[in-house]
């Protein structure tokens, strides 16, 4: 069993799929870049029903009206409970993706402890990190001896200037001649099969997020170094099956799975694309599977091995949509979330503003709740133009709902919250737009560092996705139509500096500011850039082109 990228949400929650989630070069037209009738027609799934709604945004607010809402740790746990039941005793492993300890408000002020709980009481055997590590290393390395599974990353390695005098040198999984931070694998016995699990935390870490929280630890992608560990627990351990826990996001994981063989499944994180099946990746070795299980809690996916003769020979899978209305609330973890959410109730109860239309973030470009933060950033900073991070997590609120500091928090809360405000140039604007393009369009996947577009506000512009790295933003504009001219300078505000700390309040005060002010909710206009040349790519669907 495999889950993912839940960020937190111990609660049941709505979650809109994604209308944008564009493929370029090779990535064109194939998953997870596929998005509403071109995702249900690729896997075999009718529209109109429950799947099609698990699984794609199409009439998204009805059906969400109609099924309810997804995940919660709760009802999580009472499917992992059938499941286990059904395989019998000793015959399932329950695996985390990681981006679990982050997302929302009681992980913020718990640090973490509220989900290492949680994945306790769940029952999760190994897991692996990205957001994880966005706490102080020592943080990380308290809630890891917390957590009663095992945390593996084969491409954690501690710099060499800090391994002679390293402040963890006491920690049991930490190995010094590898100069491994974490275990790089474990081996667990399953159903008589002997299951290796190699951890493969989100590789650029320190690039997406800041690296003065984990100052001696190092991350990468490290193809030989996955190699390396893959041959030598095939030689030294003898198993029957070698599986990855990755963070790397699927495109990533696709590239890894034909450059690494020995693998026989990744069960991949981080762009929390929920794809009904796996994709099979051939490389020198044989085949290897690829999955990807969604977030928020939303999904589990459900792999079955048939093991014979000392290797895999048959598979199936399911990735099992979660809706709380069709499963018991265990009451044993039900207790567990109430507890641990009941001293901060009254903040997160918090009642901000009232929602006209579906408050969103999921997809490449603008969200309509990400473009609330942008415009509470121009009205409450004064500024002419905002800049708030592409970052996938964040929950959906129905029209017609309360806004409360619950979903404000689940959409602004991590460990660097500062905003700013400060003079940028045209030609920095543009600079920051065209470097975050391609890192979310460069044709080679690992090139690609984790994210979707920057969200903005009070500015459009035109953006030509398969161009080459420098020319993909054009055409930028302020809201009343003047031209951003390179040398001049615009009041710019945001939030999440990743180099160093920001001076201002943080991002979450700012919004529940501007939402206490409105009281009502309905985005004015939806800064999303026109896009060029992307006519025909089943990654896109009801959008402006240009």
């Amino acid at each position: 069993m495999h889950m993912t990228d839940c960020h937190a949400q111990l609660n049941p929650i709505y979650f809109r799929e994604p209308n944008v989630n564009l493929g370029v070069a090779g990535a064109y037209g194939n998953a997870p870049h596929l998005v509403g009738n071109s995702l249900l027609k690729h896997f075999g799934i009718d529209a109109g029903g429950i799947e099609a709604h698990a699984f794609s945004y199409l009439d998204f607010n009805k059906a969400a009206s109609t099924y309810g809402k997804v995940g919660g740790f709760s009802h999580l746990a009472s499917l992992v409970k059938r499941i286990r039941s059904e395989r019998g005793d000793g015959n399932s492993l329950l695996m985390d993706g990681g981006d679990t300890w982050q997302g929302s408000g009681t992980a913020y002020w718990t640090r973490g402890k509220d989900m290492v709980g949680a994945c306790n009481l769940l029952g999760v055997d190994v897991m692996t990190g990205h957001w994880e590590f966005t706490y102080l290393d020592e943080e990380v390395i308290s809630n890891v001896k917390d957590f009663k599974g095992e945390f593996v990353a084969q491409n954690v390695n501690v710099r060499e200037d800090a391994l002679f005098d390293y402040r963890f040198a006491d920690f049991e999984d930490f190995n010094e001649d590898a100069g491994l931070a974490f275990k790089p694998y474990t081996i667990k016995n399953v159903g008589g099969a002997r299951i290796a699990v190699i951890g493969q935390s989100f590789p650029y870490t320190p690039i997406a997020n800041p690296q003065r929280f984990i100052p001696d630890w190092t991350f990468g992608i490290k193809d030989e170094q996955m190699q390396s560990v893959v041959d030598a627990v095939r030689k030294n351990e003898k198993p029957d099956v070698v599986i990855v826990i990755s963070h790397n996001g699927m495109d990533v994981d696709l590239k890894m799975a034909s450059r690494v063989s020995g693998i026989d499944a990744i069960f991949g994180g981080h762009t929390h694309d929920g794809m009904p099946s796996p994709t099979i990746v051939k490389n020198k070795g044989g085949k290897t599977l690829v999955t990807n299980a969604g977030s928020n809690g939303k999904f589990l996916g459900v792999m079955d091995l048939d093991v014979r003769n000392g290797k895999v020979q048959e598979f199936k899978y399911r990735l099992v949509p979660v809706f709380s209305n069709l499963l018991p609330a265990d009451a044993e973890m039900q207790k567990y979330i109430d507890d641990v959410r009941a001293p901060y109730k009254g903040k997160l109860d918090e009642k901000l503003a009232v929602a006209e239309e579906t408050l969103y973030r999921r997809g490449n470009f603008n969200g309509t709740f990400d473009q609330v933060i942008c415009d509470a950033l121009c009205a409450v900073e004064d500024a002419q133009v905002s800049l708030s991070p592409g970052f996938r997590w964040g929950t959906t609120v129905l029209p017609g709902q309360t806004i409360t500091m619950d979903n404000v928090m689940d959409q602004t809360c991590i460990t660097y919250p500062e905003t700013y405000r400060r003079e940028m140039s045209g030609a920095d604007i543009k600079l920051i737009l065209e470097d975050v393009c391609d890192n979310l369009f460069n044709a080679d996947p690992y090139y690609q560092q984790g994210g979707d577009m920057v969200r903005l506000g009070g500015l459009d512009y035109v953006c030509t996705p398969n161009e080459k790295m420098g020319k993909r933003i054009s055409n930028m504009t302020l809201d009343d139509g003047t031209a951003i001219e390179a040398d001049k300078k615009y009041m710019v505000a945001g939030w999440a500096t990743v180099g160093s700390q920001s001076p201002g309040r943080p991002i979450w005060e700012v919004v529940a500011d501007y939402l206490r002010d409105q009281k009502t909710i309905k985005i004015k206009k939806l800064n999303t850039p026109k896009l060029v040349g992307v006519d025909g790519n089943p990654g896109i669907a009801e959008y402006p082109m240009g």
